[in-house]
């Protein structure tokens, strides 16, 4: 498992106010919720064949933002990539019915067999939902699509074989525990989970009794605490995100 780490402060390395915000809150400080929030994504265990990093993130949506790129990578082969996004509007947003937002892209290429199934849009936003159930984390608002295309080759790309991307974007408002912070680890843990579904990875081994994360991840963050836990790799990111 890899545990999301990173170095930032205050309106730096990921950790920023967008759009006009970023020039009326420059050298104020970050909200308290917020920053506990962005902290706590650092905490999440992940599985070993994710790769994960901070990245900028999208301007002018919420006064302040913070993101991760990650991918599912096989060897030198990427099975899937994708983005979340946490917007935080210590004002509150109506929209949203709450302070924070979770927003997500996530692509993978299929499987010919899959791609002809005519009930997979509904079965991949399935999957969203029930990775966030299956960790037990409450959410609200919760709307996306899911978008097929597929490319066929001719002239002198006629060998490839016929493809077909699956595409998810969707958002959802995180249920504020303790002090107005959500669960931003467990919520990071169970998007993951959809990005390694997608990719066509077995499940994870369930966790034992006690256990703070996946399997053999109990350690500090990007400390090697049992079989499979290692220190965040970086990538590159997700083309055209």
């Amino acid at each position: 498992m890899a545990a999301a780490q990173g170095h930032f402060s205050d309106h730096s390395d990921g950790i920023r106010g967008t759009g006009d915000e970023a020039d009326s809150t420059a050298g104020t400080p970050v909200p308290p919720a917020f920053r506990r929030a962005v902290d706590a994504l650092r905490t999440a265990r992940l599985r070993s064949e994710m790769e994960v990093e901070p990245t900028r993130p999208p301007q002018r949506l919420a006064p302040y933002a913070y993101a991760v790129e990650a991918a599912v990578v096989d060897g030198e082969e990427d099975l899937a990539d994708g983005r979340l996004v946490l917007l935080h509007d210590p004002a509150g947003h109506e929209a949203w019915k709450g302070t924070f937002r979770l927003v997500t892209l996530v692509r993978a290429e299929l499987e010919p067999e899959m791609a002809a199934d005519p009930l997979l849009p509904e079965v991949c936003w399935s999957w969203l939902t029930g990775a966030l159930e299956a960790r037990g984390l409450a959410y609200g608002e919760a709307s996306g699509t899911v978008t097929m295309a597929g490319s066929h080759y001719f002239g002198g790309l006629a060998e490839r074989r016929p493809a077909t991307q699956i595409e998810i974007r969707a958002s959802w408002t995180p249920r504020e525990g303790l002090g107005g912070v959500p669960d931003t680890a467990a919520h990071l843990a169970a998007w993951s989970d959809l990005l390694c579904q997608i990719a066509g990875l077995p499940p994870a081994p369930a966790d034992p009794p006690g256990a703070t994360g996946p399997a053999g991840a109990t350690g500090p963050a990007g400390t090697v605490s049992g079989a499979g836990v290692v220190s965040l790799p970086q990538r590159r990111g997700p083309q055209g995100a």
